[in-house]
C-alpha cells in the first residue's frame, strides 16, 4: 500500500506538533520523570489515552462532542479547579526547602499517580480540541483503509514523546540536585497551572 507511509508520517507529524507544547500534562510527566516515580505506567497511560481519543475522533466522535457545549462547560470548570489546586500546591512546594531535593521528595502511590495523570489528561478541554477534533478531522479525511495507519502514526508520536520526556528527565538529575532548580521548576509549574486554570474559567464566562 504505497500511501501507508505518507499517511503514517502525516499522523506522526501532526501529533508531534500538537503534543510538544508546554502544558500541565507535560510538566507533570517531567516532574515524575525527575523523581523517577511510576514513569512507565504514566507514559503508557498518556500515550494510550491519546491513541484512544484520536481513534475516537477519526471514528466520528468529534462531531458528537461539538454538539454538546454543556460537556465543554463541565470539563472547563472541573479542569480549572484541578489545575488551580495543583498550581497552588506547586507554589507551596517552592516555599518548602525540605521538599526540594530529588532524594527527599514525598512519594505518591501508583494509584494517585495514575489518578493525577488521568485528571491532567481528561479534565483539559484542549485535549479534546487537539486529539478528537483536530486530529480526528484530519484522520477522517483519509481513505477508510488508511485511517488506522494515521492513528498508529499519531499514537507513535505521542508515546515516543512521553517516553522521551519521562525517561529523558533523568538526564537533568545533576541540575536538579540543586534546591534552586526545584524552586524554578515549581514556580514554572505553578504559573502554568494557574494560567491554564484562569483561561478555562475565562472560557466559561458569557
Amino acid at each position: 500500500m504505497t500511501d501507508a507511509l505518507p499517511t503514517f508520517l502525516t499522523g506522526f507529524a501532526m501529533s508531534a506538533a500538537l503534543i510538544m507544547a508546554i502544558g500541565a500534562q507535560n510538566l507533570f510527566v517531567l516532574r515524575q520523570g525527575l523523581k523517577r516515580e511510576h514513569v512507565g505506567p504514566i507514559v503508557l497511560f498518556c500515550g494510550g489515552a491519546d491513541a484512544i481519543l484520536i481513534a475516537a475522533g477519526v471514528g466520528g466522535v468529534g462531531a458528537l462532542l461539538g454538539a454538546m457545549p454543556q460537556l465543554t462547560l463541565f470539563l472547563s470548570i472541573g479542569g480549572a479547579l484541578f489545575l488551580g489546586r495543583y498550581g497552588l500546591k506547586a507554589f507551596q512546594r517552592m516555599m518548602a526547602p525540605e521538599a526540594m531535593m530529588v532524594t527527599t521528595q514525598g512519594g505518591i502511590t501508583l494509584g494517585r499517580a495514575i489518578g493525577a495523570t488521568a485528571a491532567f489528561t481528561f479534565l483539559n478541554p484542549h485535549v479534546y480540541l487537539d486529539t478528537v477534533l483536530l486530529m480526528g478531522t484530519a484522520g477522517s479525511a483519509q481513505p477508510a483503509a488508511l485511517r488506522p495507519i494515521f492513528v498508529l502514526g499519531a499514537a507513535s508520536a505521542s508515546i515516543g514523546w512521553f517516553a522521551a520526556l519521562g525517561y529523558g528527565a533523568r538526564l537533568l538529575t545533576p541540575l536538579f540536585a540543586r534546591p534552586a532548580a526545584w524552586r524554578v521548576l515549581d514556580a514554572v509549574v505553578g504559573i502554568v497551572m494557574l494560567t491554564l486554570a484562569a483561561s478555562l474559567i475565562a472560557r466559561t464566562l458569557p
